[in-house]
């Protein structure tokens, strides 16, 4: 397969991939996924068993059923749980499946073509909406958290961010260079604000939870 990474313009004016910012690098890159989706696969995983607990014996109390306000049981009744007619962890243990296997590839020294980045592209923008709506629904709606599920958007924040800057870097993303430039150098501030955002959220929200 092509890949359009030698295509892109360099962002300091060498050449080749030392050229590139280290998340944009094809091994960094690599492990990010690897890393990433294997966090997301396995808190899918866990949910998926303990959905399966629940049909099992309605009275099973999940590994996160920690108090009324963080209990992955109580939120596995509500209908947001299973928004498409079946449990939303399958939905992300097929997601981060791809993930990994992605990263993987890449490790292994495959170049993967422009069309395959905008699909991952793609596939995880509509992933990371669909954790805002559950993250806005846990929140605002159901009012109890889910543990495992806050560990699934821990994992899509870098995932997303990193994922877009990587491919706006290599040209997948049309940008201007100065933009590209600009966002590539402030990534980490940019997830580090995004977790404090979230972790805010959370706490404001549930904030006699943790006061006492």
């Amino acid at each position: 397969m092509t890949n359009t990474t030698h295509d892109a313009p360099p962002v300091d004016g060498r050449v080749g991939e030392e050229a590139l910012p280290v998340v944009a690098r094809r091994i960094p890159f690599g492990v990010l996924l690897v890393s990433t989706g294997l966090i997301g696969w396995l808190a899918a995983g866990i949910l998926i068993l303990e959905k399966l607990e629940l049909y099992r014996d309605p009275d099973h109390v999940t590994s996160c059923d920690i108090n009324p306000w963080v209990s992955c049981g109580r939120v596995m009744e509500t209908w947001q749980s299973e928004l498409f007619g079946f449990p939303n962890p399958f939905i992300g243990l097929v997601g981060f499946g791809v993930i990994i296997t992605t990263g993987v590839v890449l490790l292994a020294g495959a170049r993967l073509a422009g069309w395959y980045w905008l699909g991952l592209q793609l596939g995880v923008t509509l992933g990371s909406v669909f954790a805002v709506w559950l993250w806005s629904q846990a929140l605002f709606e159901i009012y109890i958290l889910c543990l495992y599920c806050m560990i699934v958007w821990a994992a899509m924040i870098p995932l997303l961010i990193l994922t877009t800057v990587r491919n706006l870097v290599h040209g997948v993303i049309p940008a201007p260079r100065t933009f590209t430039r600009w966002i590539a150098a402030w990534v980490g501030p940019i997830i580090a604000v995004s977790y404090v955002a979230v972790g805010a959220s959370v706490f404001f929200r549930f904030l006699h939870v943790f006061t006492g």
